[in-house]
């Protein structure tokens, strides 16, 4: 009875969710890339130093509205999938998002305080300073809970999410393998924004193995004489130009030798606030100076 119920999940279609990948495009762009800016041109009187800041609203708002939406995403998928890996994975989620909202909210607090993002906790002038010397400790932990914890806990489930979603994305019609306009108004949006959490989450081992995984399950897909449907290849054509932008990206920055050395391994990849903070904080200094 399983393997019917296999072979008829295969053969089951699903039209393109604009309304689920507009709202999560949209709540991903206002939620998540807005947040820090929110923060800061917002006057600092409404949201004082030791107070959550707007910044912490919006990532409140995201730990919430993100899970239903990916939750809403695998209900819609054509295919049974495994419910008991989703709700593990969306646990998983909620607390690396709420992890990461802590370290977060302090880390761009310090920004009002002069914390510079392109160097390291203990080569920043206001951390290195600090007295006794194993405070500088404590703000190293936040930094990890911040940086790594809570961004492993955070992507690594929301990038399986979407794999097994991308996996029952598949129709034996040919005719079901195109987007329909909307698809392709909304790809630019979502790439940048893919752009956005990889090179600033620092997660582009996960995200090219994720691509990885879906060029090898399309092509044994393909062997089968099944091809993606209109939601699949919008999640595939967003995850390619989103390599397009990254390697952009990292040649664009390829001869800056402070970034250079705040990520000295094989992988160069530097982070947009890295690069704000060195680079248009500089600028903006420079115009208020004339």
């Amino acid at each position: 009875r399983h393997g019917v119920v296999k072979n008829e999940d295969t053969f089951k279609t699903s039209p393109f969710h604009f309304d689920l990948w507009f709202y999560f495009t949209l709540q991903n762009w206002v939620l998540d890339f807005g947040r820090p800016i929110a923060m800061i041109i917002l006057p600092l009187e409404w949201f004082p130093l030791n107070k959550p800041s707007a910044g912490d609203y919006f990532h409140m708002a995201y730990n919430v509205i993100t899970p239903f939406l990916l939750l809403k995403l695998i209900e819609r998928s054509p295919k049974t999938l495994p419910r008991s890996m989703v709700y593990v994975s969306i646990i998983m989620f909620v607390m690396g998002a709420s992890i990461h909202l802590v370290g977060d909210s302090v880390n761009h607090r310090l920004i009002f305080s002069g914390y510079q993002h392109h160097l390291s906790v203990r080569e920043n002038p206001i951390i290195k300073n600090l007295k006794p010397e194993t405070l500088i400790d404590s703000f190293e932990l936040l930094y990890y809970y911040d940086e790594y914890l809570g961004h492993s806990m955070w992507y690594i489930p929301f990038f399986l999410i979407l794999f097994i979603y991308f996996t029952g994305c598949f129709t034996p019609v040919e005719e079901e393998s195109r987007m329909p306009v909307p698809a392709l108004l909304l790809m630019g949006p979502s790439s940048l924004y893919y752009w956005y959490l990889v090179t600033e989450g620092q997660i582009f081992i996960l995200y090219i193995f994720t691509f990885f995984a879906m060029m090898a399950l399309v092509m044994h897909q393909k062997r089968k004489g099944l091809v993606l449907d209109s939601n699949g290849l919008f999640l595939f054509y967003s995850f390619i130009i989103t390599l397009v932008l990254i390697a952009v990206w990292v040649v664009w920055l390829w001869n800056d030798k402070i970034l250079r050395k705040k990520y000295p391994g094989v992988i160069y990849i530097p982070e947009p606030w890295a690069f704000y903070t060195l680079h248009m904080n500089n600028l903006h200094a420079a115009k208020e100076s004339l």
